[in-house]
């Protein structure tokens, strides 16, 4: 009964905590000063949708394991560079912020159902996602040296994240509460859902 009541309580905590952050998630272009290293550092912190996306990739990438684990993330970052690279180039991407919200409704339900999928499909599909990613930021990015030092921070901050994301996960596991991860999994999901229909 104790168990059932904490499981339960978590769950309602993880769900409360989205619906919270929700709100002023959505907002990728001219979301805040996008200029030098702090700023780039910061900004993947302080954007609920891309926070939890880049959490998400780091917990699934730990869930499928062996080459999953250091590759997904990698293909990541340097994915969503070039999708940075292509932003800054005003080249024209559609659906980039459906594509940011896709990101989190699928990768939400893959942690959510534990689901492992082979390599190659694995790394396609995160690099899509990243691409999204990458140019939404790229395109609010000053074309001069600041630029370049604010894309440093914002790579950085997100392979930091994805680190996150796998040591969540390991703790998790070795605590033995995978279910938790799969919690986790479902709020980011439902947080995506929530901004599909603020959006």
């Amino acid at each position: 009964m104790i168990v059932s009541l904490r499981r339960k309580s978590f769950s309602q905590l993880v769900f409360s905590l989205s619906l919270l952050i929700a709100f002023p998630a959505y907002a990728h272009v001219g979301a805040g000063a996008v200029d030098g290293f702090a700023h780039g550092v910061q900004h993947p912190l302080l954007g609920a949708d891309h926070l939890c996306a880049m959490l998400a990739v780091g917990l699934w990438a730990s869930q499928s394991g062996g080459r999953s684990l250091w590759l997904v993330p990698l293909t990541f970052v340097g994915v969503m560079a070039l999708g940075g690279l292509s932003g800054m180039a005003a080249m024209p991407l559609p659906f980039v912020e459906g594509g940011i919200l896709m990101s989190l409704l699928v990768l939400g339900v893959l942690v959510a159902a534990a689901v492992r999928l082979p390599l190659a499909a694995s790394v396609a599909l995160v690099g899509l996602f990243a691409l999204f990613h990458g140019h939404a930021h790229g395109a609010e990015m000053p074309h001069d040296a600041s630029g370049l030092r604010y894309a440093l921070g914002f790579m950085l901050s997100t392979a930091a994240l994805h680190l996150a994301g796998i040591a969540i996960a390991s703790a998790l596991g070795h605590i033995g509460r995978p279910q938790w991860l799969r919690l986790i999994g479902a709020s980011v999901a439902a947080f995506g859902g929530a901004l599909f229909f603020i959006g």
